[in-house]
């Protein structure tokens, strides 16, 4: 079989579009709007690479207009926890053998289709289904989640050419092998750029993943699988699941194959969860990895020579924009006492011009 040392493309953070008034992408994503906007969605789980529908429909509705429904989903049961965790560990050996270039060209084909083809179906799902404006969106759901799938593949050539020296006469090396089980993969409804790399980053080094969105992110979730798997993604390495949190919970959790939880939410459902597994910890054929990104008080900080417009714009986006439903808004601020008046009125007219719902 011919071999060869690749050289990964030249990896560069994704272009922000602006959306301004006459710009292509805007009159292209209008047009994408309006098409789904329409409604008529049926939204299966994908388990083993097949969709799977259970008639236990839930309503998506934009979280701006909940008198407008866009459609459903099917909900699952503990049993389609248990049906991903299988495909997982069925798709597992082929996947983890599958060579590491391989595993790449995936997500860089995935990102090239979310940078091209579905670049706005991408900001208009995530504009839809998570209430976010055409900026927002673009940042979140198309270039950050396009930079996650490329800059992890650097990241992930990297981390494989770490190898210690060698004495003479001697070579020495490390291989890399992906967790013994499948991951579970948590996701949150405020950025669908996370929600791509909660599952995503695990598989692409060699894992198998149980992903479980959250419901009001049921819209962008599927759009993802549905790019991953055009781009090459095989049946079960990524399984969607549509689950009560508590009853995947159960399954997983007890589970002896649960190798990994990757999370992003609130510090508390964080807290729950790793007390659960620590208390099952007898359970498992080894020790689960736990990593997971919660709420902060993010602050800012303003020098005495700040102008005061400036710092005032900060605080009002920092903390009001998207309603504050992000883990990096700003909660707490340090003004100067020379600084805070011009602040503080600044501010008070920022907020009176902005709309509640």
């Amino acid at each position: 079989m011919p071999k060869g040392v690749y050289q990964l493309p030249e990896v560069i953070n994704e272009p922000v579009r602006s959306y301004a008034p006459g710009t292509p992408e805007r009159i292209i994503l209008k047009q994408k709007l309006a098409e789904l906007n329409k409604g008529g969605l049926d939204l299966p789980m994908i388990i083993g690479g097949k969709e799977i529908r259970t008639g236990k429909l839930k309503d998506i509705r934009p979280p701006h207009n909940h008198r407008h429904l866009l459609g459903h989903y099917h909900q699952g049961e503990k049993k389609h926890v248990q049906m991903a965790i299988d495909e997982a560990l069925k798709a597992k050996p082929a996947w983890e053998a599958m060579q590491w270039e391989s595993r790449a060209a995936i997500f860089l084909k995935a990102a090239e289709l979310i940078a091209g083809p579905y670049r706005a179906e991408f900001n208009a799902v995530t504009m839809i289904g998570q209430s976010k404006n055409a900026f927002q969106s673009e940042i979140d759901a198309v270039c950050e989640l396009v930079d996650f799938y490329r800059f992890n593949v650097k990241n992930m050539h990297k981390i494989y050419s770490m190898q210690p020296s060698s004495s003479p006469g001697i070579w020495n090396r490390m291989v890399w092998r992906p967790l013994e089980g499948f991951i579970f993969a948590l996701t949150p409804f405020n950025f669908t750029s996370i929600a791509g790399n909660l599952p995503g980053a695990p598989a692409l080094m060699g894992n198998t993943v149980v992903w479980k969105p959250s419901k009001t992110a049921v819209f962008s979730a599927h759009l993802i699988m549905k790019v991953l798997q055009e781009a090459g993604l095989p049946g079960g390495v990524i399984n969607l699941v549509y689950a009560d949190g508590r009853d995947a919970a159960d399954v997983i959790f007890n589970h002896r194959d649960f190798a990994g939880l990757h999370f992003t939410g609130s510090t508390a459902v964080f807290n729950s969860m790793w007390k659960t597994i620590a208390g099952n910890m007898g359970k498992y054929r080894s020790y689960p990895r736990i990593v997971g990104e919660t709420g902060g008080k993010d602050y800012v900080f303003a020098d005495e020579t700040a102008d005061a417009l400036q710092v005032a714009t900060a605080l009002t986006r920092g903390a009001f924009e998207y309603q504050g439903q992000k883990c990096s808004a700003a909660s707490r601020a340090y003004i100067p006492t020379t600084l805070w008046e011009d602040v503080k009125k600044y501010i008070c007219s920022n907020l009176a011009g902005i709309k509640t719902g």
